[in-house]
């Protein structure tokens, strides 16, 4: 991947999140917050938060970030967004536990749009493996990552026209050719068995390339994305 074609899209988000035009800036921070809460969730979870006030607590980090100027300071060339956050919250919680916290913490603030409904029992079945609040937030933001993925892959597919396709390999993205019959699949979609493992190889390749493109725009430069790769990989194992 050439600079020009390093993608940087999140930093975009995190500089128009900072930016002195309220409304736009809130509108930015809001889509920020949507993708990476749960993995700050999480880390709160796992710091001995209860659920609902870790809902406060992740959604004042956010207010704090743009109210104190943060992000407006934030640059590309800090290195990854992924250790901004977790130093970020780390720092957010350590503080809270020096002033009065509860219900304080959302007067006279705007109210971030994110959906928490679920979140305890999403933490328990996927953030509930991990005790130590930054392998917990690791882990969760690698799955982010996949899911997010694998839901652009799959509208990629269905505007193609190749949404059976897809349905039938997306199998092959995680558990490889030992779990799909491909005979029985070519015989449902009427083609090949050596056009379908074709087919397979090439979700793959691109599921590769997306999934490299979205890890891009939150580290510094083209150069980071295979170590955070590898990092995020090895925070999905055992």
């Amino acid at each position: 991947m050439g600079r020009g074609e390093f993608l940087t899209t999140r930093w975009s988000l995190v500089e128009a999140a900072g930016a002195a035009d309220g409304e736009r800036a809130r509108a930015a921070l809001s889509e920020l917050c949507a993708e990476y809460w749960f993995p700050l969730y999480a880390y709160v979870r796992r710091c001995g938060v209860g659920a609902d006030e870790a809902q406060d607590v992740v959604q004042g980090l956010f207010a704090d970030l743009i109210g104190r100027g943060d992000l407006a300071r934030l640059t590309r060339g800090v290195g990854r967004f992924r250790g901004f956050l977790k130093t970020a919250v780390r720092h957010h919680l350590a503080n809270l536990r020096d002033r009065e916290r509860a219900e304080k913490r959302g007067g006279g603030r705007v109210r971030l749009a994110v959906d928490f409904e679920g979140a305890a029992e999403r933490f328990e079945r996927q953030g509930g493996r991990e005790a130590d609040p930054e392998r917990a937030f690791d882990r969760l933001w690698a799955l982010e990552l996949i899911e997010r993925c694998v839901a652009e892959l799959e509208a990629e597919y269905a505007a193609s026209g190749r949404g059976a396709v897809f349905a039938e390999l997306k199998g092959a993205l995680q558990g490889g050719d030992e779990g799909i019959d491909y005979a029985a699949v070519a015989e449902r979609l009427s083609t090949g068995e050596g056009a379908l493992r074709v087919a397979a190889h090439r979700l793959r390749k691109r599921f590769g390339e997306r999934l490299r493109a979205r890890i891009a725009e939150t580290v510094a430069r083209p150069e980071e994305v295979e170590p955070e790769l590898d990092e995020l990989f090895r925070a999905l194992g055992p």
